[in-house]
């Protein structure tokens, strides 16, 4: 089972057959149809579900396993993109050196930044990496300009070297593929009044996210990740015994940074171009929120929560109040104008406002994220169905029943 156990082979399926019929599992609804509005599945929104799993996952792999909270994670993601825009800038359109290089940049930057934060523990540690990350912002933003391109960022040009390409045509837009598959190359099935997109960079993405999924399994059950666990559960008496802990924990750190790395590196590969606003302090921000949401310390958790963040930028954002005038239009008019102005300060720009009353929910209530919302429901489940059975045993042995 690819050295896994059966729970954790199960988990593995069940995420790779959710990022296979991701097409089909995120349109249920027609379109054209009123509530075609809450579909998701078309490429730009998928690549974000997944790419910002991977994110997450990076981040739950320090923040889950050894407790050190990072409050400036968004700097490994833009400090990959610039990495990434570089390299199909310099070398290739290919998008395999420009991932690579993604990874490789990060972790290198994550092990500088990682050697000096981890001198502290605690909130300190946290405004640590919240400093790094604003410094690399203000860096990219107005210092670095001729490597960053500053406020309007970088993006491909047709007169980039590219010392492994052909010289395009002025004015023919350069675009990044996977040997010679261009990563916008979308084939559209429909099937009735449902259309169900099939995205090239989508299927690369996700199969990044399943790679990183896989390793971090490993991770959790490895030695290693006992030993992250140990450091959460008491870094003092660890010492103690004689073991430090600093080489374990720069470790989680600089796997962490390389997560955040190759996120940004698919970032690139779907769009290829990069501003500095990837490093900004709400970046870091989301990442944590979409761990806490997930379920801290579980391995769906942090894909869970990004894609439910995500869905909720994108989707609910977009929901205005003419949409709203739609959906309630069978109401009286004067009625249907107090139903709309009730419901549109949790829609359209109020998103956050939603977002933010489910995350209060969540923690008030799920303290291990959706996650644990998911266990309380399958053994609930699971005592209805044993409760029915003792009732049915029961009834069987009562006499004069027809089994007796």
């Amino acid at each position: 089972m690819m050295g896994l156990g059966r729970k954790d082979f199960s988990l593995f399926l069940l995420v790779l057959a959710l990022s296979l019929f991701a097409p089909f599992l995120l349109n249920p609804f027609p379109e054209g149809s009123a509530l075609s509005q809450f579909n998701a599945g078309y490429p730009d929104l998928m690549q974000r579900f997944v790419i910002f799993g991977i994110f997450a996952i990076g981040f739950n792999i320090l923040f889950g396993l050894t407790g050190y909270l990072s409050f400036g994670h968004a700097a490994f993601l833009g400090v990959g993109s610039y990495a990434g825009i570089w390299m199909m800038k310099l070398l290739t359109t290919n998008v395999i050196p420009a991932i690579l290089g993604s990874i490789v940049v990060a972790g290198l930057f994550a092990l500088i930044v990682g050697f000096i934060s981890l001198r502290r523990s605690g909130i300190y540690f946290s405004i640590l990496t919240l400093a790094f990350a604003m410094m690399s912002f203000a860096l990219a933003y107005s210092v670095l300009t001729p490597i960053t391109g500053g406020e309007t960022g970088l993006q491909l040009k047709y007169f980039d070297p590219r010392i492994l390409d052909a010289e395009l045509a002025p004015g023919n837009p350069p675009r990044a593929n996977l040997f010679g598959l261009n990563m916008t190359s979308s084939y559209e099935l429909e099937i009735g009044a449902w259309v169900f997109t099939f995205n090239a960079g989508y299927y690369l993405a996700a199969f990044m996210m399943l790679l990183a999924f896989y390793l971090s399994i490993r991770i959790f059950r490895s030695p290693f990740g006992m030993m992250l666990r140990a450091v959460k559960s008491n870094q003092n008496r660890l010492n103690y015994t004689g073991i430090s802990s600093k080489p374990y924990t720069l470790a989680a750190f600089v796997i962490s940074g390389m997560y955040a790395g190759l996120a940004g590196g698919l970032l690139v590969a779907m769009d290829t171009q990069v501003g500095a606003e990837r490093m900004f302090w709400t970046a870091s921000g989301e990442v944590v929120l979409m761990t806490i949401l997930g379920g801290a310390g579980t391995l769906i958790g942090p894909v869970l929560g990004a894609g439910f963040i995500k869905y909720f930028e994108n989707i609910i954002s977009k929901i205005n109040s003419t949409v709203l005038h739609d959906w309630f239009a069978f109401l009286p008019d004067g009625l249907e104008n107090i139903v709309v102005a009730i419901i549109y300060p949790f829609v359209g720009k109020g998103w956050h406002l939603t977002l933010g009353l489910l995350f209060m929910l969540v923690v008030i209530f799920l303290p291990g994220g959706l996650v644990q919302g998911g266990q309380k429901l399958a053994t609930v489940f699971r005592r209805g169905k044993k409760a029915g059975s003792v009732e049915s045993d029961a009834a069987r042995k009562q006499p004069g029943h027809p089994g007796e």
